[in-house]
């Protein structure tokens, strides 16, 4: 288990504006929250260095570049032991397409969130898994109609609120 840190009211402010404003320099952060340049910047590389901010990227429209499929997919591992599950995990990461993954509670174990060109794309890489024999029980799979709507940006207020702190061992990590 890490080390614990705290993370103070203007912790949260940088946070809020760099999801939403990610490529603005270091001077106008500083100015949006309220700091010299210098202490902005500390505060920055503080937070990537324990690992609050794990990156910074574009969002890309895929509807702007041609037609793709999303699917999400429920897959049930027949073993539950831990090497189960991480070989499934490391064999999914692995995949391109397979954007998200997500070890659930309830009826089945993971939750997939697949990017593909087209059905038979998806069922290309579903028949790899099958065949990669990694203990796939079952798999159920729901095709995404249409998108309403997409948040980049999580409610840092909303679910820690001002000056909470925040524990190093609740971000995600992988198993140790």
């Amino acid at each position: 288990m890490r080390a614990r840190f705290e993370l103070d009211q203007m912790d949260f402010k940088i946070l809020d504006h760099l999801q939403r404003l990610g490529r603005c320099s270091n001077v106008e952060l500083a100015e949006m929250v309220g700091l010299s340049a210098s202490p902005c910047l500390t505060r920055v590389k503080r937070l990537q260095q324990i690992g609050v901010i794990q990156g910074f990227g574009a969002h890309v429209a895929l509807a702007q570049l041609g037609d793709y499929l999303i699917v999400f997919s429920e897959v049930t591992i027949s073993g539950h032991r831990r090497h189960h599950l991480r070989r499934f995990e490391e064999a999914a990461e692995a995949v391109p397409e397979i954007m998200e993954c997500y070890n659930v509670s309830g009826g089945y174990d993971f939750l997939l969130r697949i990017v593909t060109r087209s059905v038979s794309h998806f069922q290309g890489i579903m028949d790899a898994l099958l065949q990669a024999d990694l203990g796939i029980e079952k798999f159920s799979s729901y095709i995404v109609l249409r998108v309403p709507f997409v948040k980049h940006e999580l409610p840092l207020d909303q679910l820690f609120g001002e000056g909470s702190a925040v524990r190093a061992d609740a971000v995600d990590q992988p198993f140790e």
